[in-house]
């Protein structure tokens, strides 16, 4: 059997942390059904569509993520075959988490810069507003979405000895020279502790300033997106800052519980207004 009946590696909080990240998958898809369903088919604004996908990337990756701290490591195989097995999940899960932030700059960029109505007079009194030029603002949309892009490829192409836990090298005994950072996989570190940090602090400032510039409901639903999106990131790393000081008991409950609120943080904010 491929299963063994008796887990391994899976303990009581382990049970408690999938079972909230299996509640907070099945969040994502409402909401990915729930935006694009009810948002994007009749609005068909690129600003909906962008919202959709993000949160299927979002559930594609926690899938791939559960399947890497959870059910991988029970795999009855040869070690070498469970490890790499476990990589490719941890790949495939990182990669899907930097698609979803493409699709979140894809908001921020129809945000910005939103695409010129036909017809309706374009203010070009400064100089910045007569170089932010269609095709400049169209440019730059396409930029902040490739660059999370380029970093889930990166994430998906460079080698093990970049990402791989420690801990899965002393578990099946595996001949692998790391780089690591503090006992840390300098990939993951990169990753997790400053790409992704400048991402956190873009996405909700971005928030905030438009929420300066709006008045009434805009916002009151942009505050409410900044503070739902940076929660969500914010459990994103508590998750990696638990997992590097072994704080096992906080790692299986804080993080998921963030991510549930700061989810429901955003579907309040986006039901203010629909952005017409």
């Amino acid at each position: 059997m491929i299963f063994d009946q008796n887990y391994r590696y899976i303990d009581f909080y382990d049970m408690i942390e999938s079972g909230l990240y299996f509640v907070i998958v099945g969040y994502y898809f409402l909401l990915f059904a729930y935006f694009l369903v009810m948002r994007y088919r009749t609005s068909r604004k690129l600003y909906w569509l962008f919202f959709s996908i993000l949160f299927l990337c979002l559930a594609a990756g926690r899938c791939f993520f559960i399947g890497y701290y959870f059910f991988i490591p029970e795999l009855r195989l040869p070690n070498e075959q469970v490890a790499q097995a476990l990589m490719l999940w941890y790949r495939l899960a990182t990669f899907c988490s930097w698609l979803a932030i493409a699709c979140l700059m894809g908001v921020l960029g129809v945000l910005l810069f939103p695409p010129e109505i036909e017809g309706e007079p374009t203010p070009k009194n400064s100089r910045l507003q007569k170089f932010l030029t269609p095709p400049i603002k169209l440019l730059i949309r396409i930029t902040i979405i490739l660059i999370p892009i380029i970093v889930g490829v990166l994430a998906l192409t460079l080698p093990d000895r970049l990402f791989m836990d420690p801990n899965l090298v002393e578990r099946y005994d595996l001949d692998i020279d790391l780089i690591t950072i503090w006992g840390y996989p300098v990939g993951r570190f990169i990753l997790n502790f400053i790409l992704l940090p400048i991402f956190i602090a873009v996405i909700p400032f971005l928030f905030i300033y438009l929420a300066i510039r709006t008045f009434g409901v805009l916002r009151r639903s942009y505050a409410l997106n900044a503070l739902g999106f940076f929660l969500y990131y914010a459990g994103r790393i508590t998750q990696g800052l638990f997992e590097l000081l072994g704080w096992q008991h906080f790692e299986s409950t804080i993080p998921p519980l963030i991510i549930l609120c700061s989810l429901l943080i955003i579907v309040i904010a986006n039901n203010y207004e629909q952005l017409r």
